[in-house]
């Protein structure tokens, strides 16, 4: 079996395993933890979320350009983009220290009106260890990136499952003994590092990849840029998709309203994750077949043949979703929850075309021709935005997740 065949099964096997031990585990960790800790936790993690922006699209950047150096046979222009890769990240780096900082100084006042004193200091703690870890994991990424490039998916994917299954059994044991959300956040801090460790001596070890400086060519920089502010317009996507509603619930609201918006989220991400589990593996190959000039009829076929694919799977997922979906929810986190199923059906039903195609984006994405559908997308997402901020003011987290979504609809139109 191919690295691409074995990293779609590995994908499913981990989306699978995510979805089953996420639901098993969220009742718990909000049992736990309370609504209020449980929306505050999820209200930071939004929160850090829009530094991590900060990566500016050079993770996909990276699988991009070593698969080309690779089908180019390049070694010494891998070398050189990769050492290069990593200058530029030791600046983004220190960049997210510093707006990390300025966002630490002014948890307070951004939240004075929705958080309580106690819940604040917890926020800013959790938000200081996850901004660490943000300046440790983007240039941790490009090792995982270089994986991908390399079309090696099997050891990353089971690193990762492993680190997942770890993880899942110390938060149970963490919360019976007592821990709350600060202390999730420290364990997800050291499994994280635990894993960016790995995924360095896998690369450096066993790829006998080098990172090796032969020139500073402001040449390279110019292609690396341009390709990967387009990356970094759709992470800025991203963001406005699935993170600012949390944010802006959590400024206008309270911690509780952010956990229901939070779950109907997850589950909206759940479904996603089918889709992309398939088409996910396939930019390497997107660019191989791009440098190696396939037609525009290879290209179609191979979009043809993993849409169809994505397209049963995720039918069967809306199907079942609802018809029991909001017993599911009642069961799984109480009724005070069943909003979120609400939130996850809006989500399922706007997002299944464009995952159907994803792997047009992998095409464009190779073909560096993502200007103009970024630009669309990031307008009317903040537009989508703003008015489900005013929507929300009436009815609260399912206000927020329909005006989102009625930006990326009009995209779609």
């Amino acid at each position: 079996m191919s690295q691409i065949k074995k990293g779609a099964a590995l994908n499913y096997t981990s989306i699978i395993l995510t979805n089953i031990v996420g639901l098993l585990l969220t009742p718990f960790i909000i049992k736990k933890l309370g609504d209020a800790e449980f929306g505050l936790y999820s209200l930071i993690g939004a929160f850090v979320g829009y530094i991590s922006i900060l990566d500016l699209g050079l993770g996909n950047t990276v699988v991009r350009f070593v698969a080309k150096y690779r089908a180019e046979k390049d070694k010494e222009g891998e070398e050189n983009f990769l050492a290069t890769t990593m200058i530029i990240y030791a600046f983004i780096s220190t960049c997210v220290i510093i707006i990390g900082t300025i966002c630490y100084l002014n948890i307070e006042s951004i939240f004075e009106d929705s958080l309580t004193p106690d819940q604040i200091n917890s926020a800013k703690i959790m938000f200081a260890i996850l901004v660490f870890t943000l300046t440790v994991g983007l240039p941790a990424g490009t090792f995982e990136a270089t994986c991908y490039g390399y079309e090696q998916f099997v050891f990353p994917k089971i690193a990762k499952i492993l680190h997942y299954v770890v993880r899942s059994l110390m938060v149970v044991g963490l919360l019976l003994w007592g821990g709350k959300a600060v202390a999730l956040v420290i364990l997800d801090a050291s499994m994280n590092l635990i894993l960016f460790g790995v995924m360095i001596y896998f690369v450096l070890a066993r790829l006998k990849v080098k990172f090796k400086l032969h020139n500073f060519s402001k040449r390279l920089l110019k292609k690396i840029f341009g390709y990967s502010l387009w990356i970094f317009v759709f992470a800025l996507v991203g963001q406005f998709q699935w993170r600012v509603g949390q944010l802006v619930l959590g400024v206008m609201t309270d911690p509780t309203i952010v956990a229901i918006f939070a779950v109907g989220v997850m589950l909206g991400t759940y479904y996603g994750a089918f889709s992309t589990a398939i088409s996910g593996v396939f930019l390497p190959r997107a660019t191989q077949m791009t440098v190696t000039n396939a037609s525009p009829k290879e290209l179609t076929d191979m979009m043809i043949k993993i849409g169809r694919l994505s397209f049963i799977v995720l039918m069967f997922i809306l199907s079942a979703f609802i018809l029991f979906g909001e017993q599911f929810i009642f069961l799984w986190v109480g009724e005070s929850y069943k909003d979120s199923w609400v939130i996850a059906l809006i989500i399922m039903f706007a997002y299944t075309l464009p995952l159907v195609q994803a792997f047009g984006n992998s095409i464009l994405e190779a073909q560096n021709k993502l200007s103009f559908k970024a630009i669309i997308y990031l307008v009317f997402l903040i537009l989508g935005t703003i008015f489900g901020g005013y929507l929300a003011k009436y009815y609260g987290a399912i206000g927020m997740i329909a005006g989102t979504v009625t930006g990326w609809l009009i995209v779609q139109n």
